[in-house]
């Protein structure tokens, strides 16, 4: 981009590649740098003079770097969940932050789905046995396996890709129970689904829990060894949502005591995880039951070619309304 170019774009991290979909967006209106950075620490010195900042998933973006942005305008979270930018200084600092929250909606309820089938169906537990040569050519590594069909299908967080994984459980034959207490009444109405009137509610009923809320104070550990003990035993649970939102070292000694009868995460607190992780060291160890019944993904439930391409145009496409004036969809700290 040439140096004429008035206005200064800053992409924190993640995406590192010639930025095409951002040049295609903000053509010759700003000038474009990817830092690919994987701390906070990263950023000084490469950010001050930015007039937009588009932040992935990596860095945390606190208020020692807010209060050192000179002449920023908005900050565009590319991607849904904005846990890993301090809203309140930015708002100090008159900086608007928006989110991405429609894009990857199909990509990551089709996630969650897989997750669940390849758990319930034994399809991954099965096939890394039957790779490893350590069982029979048989179906009794995996017993029992139950019927999908009738069971319930318990989701937390009613939003667009919760709506559209119950939207599919229930294509499968589920009976799709919800706890979300910020939905409206008639919202189960109108889906034909059921809801839970406390968190408590939902687990107890739940064969399959699925995560779809944002992290936030009420949120965090929400899934922890007491939760996952008001479930029915031998449910699954799926997180697609938020890492924080599972306390997750009381994973392995619920799918080792067969409270849990599996896993599907694609979202861990820390990511990449440590090795030490208790999680991670349960499922990397063949002979820990977490080995067969856990499916790790690397946040990736997100990805598909189409969806992140519309992520990266609709992050650009922030950036340019705001240095344009223009207004602003899908601010998250008003």
């Amino acid at each position: 981009m040439p140096p004429s170019a008035p206005y200064k774009v800053v992409i924190t991290d993640v995406i590192a590649d010639e930025l095409a979909p951002e040049r295609e967006v903000l053509g010759s209106l700003a000038r474009l740098e990817a830092l690919n950075a994987r701390t906070e620490d990263e950023l000084e010195g490469r950010i001050e003079d930015a007039d937009a900042l588009i932040v992935c998933n990596l860095v945390m973006l606190t208020r020692r770097s807010l209060e050192k942005l000179n002449c920023c305008r908005v900050i565009v979270r590319a991607g849904v969940g904005y846990d890993n930018i301090d809203l309140a200084a930015a708002r100090q600092r008159g900086i608007a932050v928006v989110n991405v929250p429609d894009y990857g909606v199909e990509e990551v309820a089709d996630s969650a789905i897989g997750l669940l089938l390849a758990l319930t169906r034994g399809i991954v537990a099965l096939n890394a046995c039957m790779c490893a040569g350590s069982a029979d050519w048989s179906h009794a590594r995996i017993a029992p396996l139950y019927r999908l069909r009738g069971r319930v299908f318990g989701v937390v967080g009613l939003g667009r890709i919760g709506t559209a994984a119950a939207l599919r459980a229930r294509a499968l034959g589920m009976d799709v129970v919800f706890y979300d207490p910020y939905k409206p009444d008639g919202y189960d109405k109108a889906l034909g689904l059921r809801r839970a009137d406390t968190l408590g509610e939902l687990l107890a009923q739940s064969f399959a829990l699925s995560l779809h809320c944002p992290l936030t104070s009420e949120t965090r550990h929400m899934i922890d060894a007491a939760a996952l003990a008001c479930l029915p035993r031998g449910a699954y649970l799926i997180n697609t949502a938020r890492g924080a939102v599972v306390d997750t070292a009381a994973l392995p000694p619920a799918i080792a005591s067969g409270q849990l009868a599996g896993a599907g995460i694609d979202v861990l607190e820390c990511e990449p995880p440590p090795p030490e992780d208790p999680l991670i060291a349960a499922w990397r160890d063949p002979a820990h039951p977490a080995h067969y019944r856990v499916i790790i993904t690397p946040h990736s439930a997100f990805y598909s070619e189409e969806s992140l391409r519309e992520l990266r145009l609709k992050a650009a496409h922030a950036c340019r309304s705001a240095l344009l004036g223009l207004p602003l969809s899908n601010v998250v700290n008003p």
